[in-house]
């Protein structure tokens, strides 16, 4: 009988944090995993960052954020496949502790110009409203690609990768909108000997 009682209450133990890890990931905060190259070398692909989804309830996005938003469709995603209701909760479950990569495909990248501004790329550097754009996080000798100058309507964001060369940008898809982020990325926690604030 009692150990009929601690096998049920360690299953209900199980269940309550599983439901507690799913509720924090849709609200508060959730591990994401670096799916590419295009933010090294601060973030290298299978890195893994803490991103906040409360940081936009207490603030607008800030240029040098580093943000989390779904793959936009302009920039040629494949759709995400249809899943039974059964099926989704239990992929929410999996993702919520990291046992399962996220779908779909997310992008990582970092805010570069804010609405009302205009950005340009030009002389192998950003510009922001005609004046260079100073960006220390990036590896001395970064080279900027061209392009025309472009004003950033409201409720929009131009984000760009850090590794410029290898990075499918606002360069390729145009703004985001800033409804559509998942939250700000904080700490690199994967791998432990790399672990930073971000």
């Amino acid at each position: 009988m009692r150990g009929r009682r601690l096998l049920v209450e360690s299953a209900l133990l199980v269940l309550i944090a599983l439901v507690l890890a799913v509720a924090l990931r849709a609200t508060v905060a959730e591990a994401f995993r670096i799916p590419s190259a295009s933010m090294e070398p601060q973030l290298d692909i299978g890195d893994r960052v803490v991103v906040s989804r409360l940081a936009y309830h207490l603030h607008d996005p800030r240029r040098g954020d580093i943000v989390v938003f779904p793959c936009p469709s302009r920039a040629g995603c494949a759709p995400a496949p249809k899943e039974t209701t059964v099926v989704h909760a239990t992929h929410e479950v999996m993702e919520a502790v990291m046992l399962r990569e996220p779908t779909p495909e997310a992008y990582i990248k970092r805010v570069i110009a804010l609405p009302g501004e205009t950005v340009q790329g030009k002389a192998g550097s950003v510009w922001i409203d005609g004046h260079r754009l100073a960006e220390p996080y990036l590896p001395a000798g970064t080279v900027t690609s061209e392009f025309p100058p472009i004003r950033i309507t409201p409720g929009h964001l131009w984000v760009m990768g850090d590794n410029r060369g290898n990075s499918s940008d606002s360069r390729v898809f145009g703004m985001i909108d800033t409804k559509t982020i998942v939250g700000r990325a904080e700490i690199r926690i994967w791998p432990p000997w790399r672990a930073a604030f971000l």
